[in-house]
């Protein structure tokens, strides 16, 4: 049976789709095909300016839900031609929308993923799961990351403990012991390319560093590094998730202080350290050393970055999922469609220990053709 995933991350720069099939076994998973749909830099910035409260908020947040679902709709209909495969072969779709408020802790923890689900099912005809954070959170839990159930079922080993680092805007790792009895754990390390594409926005009026070009022309300031690395998120032990909300230019910008002369491409290097060192020490500080470590997500791609973690990891070897039968890219968006089986199948979604829910529970509501 095949299912649908639909995934935009904290960078909102395309919406990332994918067909997995999905045996009556329940085992071998297989990445049928997949697409990419890119957002117009003017719907990125209205995403990105949710970031902040602003006058008006829930007029834009329901005129931007619409769109956005239109765009979630487009991208299924686009990787479905793109594989010559009907509607009527699809299970069901599971979007995961695009996060643009995410406050898990104080009192009245909250989460808000737009992309309406009801104008995806209208548009596909395909049954749709959607809003899958809400319910990890009423269950007490941080609502992300919930990846980390998807990396259980596809890439845990018998004979390696391993970590799946994914770099998206924000990062995340899973921990998979080899152990199958034994506790998965996984959290958000912090910024992933997040801060990185806002400054390379800002400065070179690009959406991101390809290949992390630019920060390779600089060089990270040790002191900043220290500083930001300083910030009490690092230092909460998990779970723990976290978002633009909270890693924003504002933040770096009032890290920087005094520092707002350094040159831009030298800010870049240090963000880049940024990165590698909060995973780093999320790895490294964990009760089990990884065998194996495997990257996902947008961040594989950015050659500095992932070459500037591996040497950063030695001796653990540092690949991409591409070695485990998954793309890099495709991972995040594979999960969402393995999570509306869940969903249909009465199947918890969110793994207790790594969200701190107190209980498994099934996620998302369901938008039925």
């Amino acid at each position: 049976m095949y299912y649908l995933g639909l995934m935009s991350g904290t960078s909102a720069d395309a919406i990332d789709a994918t067909i997995l099939e999905i045996p009556a076994s329940g085992l071998n998973y297989r990445l049928i095909g997949s697409h990419q749909e890119p957002l117009p830099p003017e719907l990125r910035a209205a995403i990105h300016r949710f970031a902040v409260p602003a006058s008006d908020e829930l007029e834009h947040m329901g005129t931007l839900s619409v769109r956005l679902g239109r765009y979630f709709a487009r991208a299924a209909l686009a990787v479905l031609a793109r594989n010559k495969i009907a509607p009527s072969e699809i299970r069901a779709i599971g979007s995961h929308g695009q996060t643009i408020r995410h406050k898990p802790g104080g009192t009245e923890p909250y989460t808000v993923q737009i992309g309406e689900p009801a104008i995806i099912v209208e548009e596909t005809g395909i049954t749709t799961v959607a809003q899958f954070r809400a319910r990890d959170l009423a269950a007490g839990g941080e609502g992300a990351p919930l990846v980390p159930a998807f990396h259980r079922a596809v890439f845990q080993s018998s004979v390696a403990t391993r970590a799946i680092v994914n770099i998206g805007g924000i990062a995340n790792v899973t921990f998979l012991p080899k152990d199958a009895n034994a506790r998965v754990t996984g959290f958000d390390t912090g910024p992933g390319n997040v801060l990185l594409d806002q400054w390379m926005n800002k400065h070179l009026d690009r959406p991101f560093d390809r290949n992390g070009d630019w920060a390779r022309t600089g060089l990270a300031d040790p002191k900043l590094l220290t500083e930001l690395l300083g910030d009490p998120y690092f230092l909460r032990r998990p779970p723990k998730s976290t978002g633009r909300e909270y890693f924003n230019l504002e933040w770096l910008t009032a890290a920087l202080g005094s520092r707002s002369s350094t040159a831009p491409e030298h800010v870049q290097a240090t963000l880049v350290q940024l990165t590698v060192e909060s995973i780093a020490a999320a790895l490294t500080q964990h009760e089990a050393r990884p065998d194996e470590i495997f990257l996902c997500g947008g961040g594989a791609n950015n050659s500095f970055l992932a070459e500037t973690l591996a040497a950063r990891l030695v001796p653990v070897p540092v690949r991409k999922t591409d070695t485990l039968g998954f793309p890099a890219q495709w991972v995040e968006a594979a999960a969402f469609a393995w999570l509306a089986h869940q969903t249909l199948q009465g199947l918890a979604g969110n793994i207790p220990s790594v969200t701190g829910a107190r209980r498994a529970v099934v996620l998302g509501a369901i938008y039925k053709t």
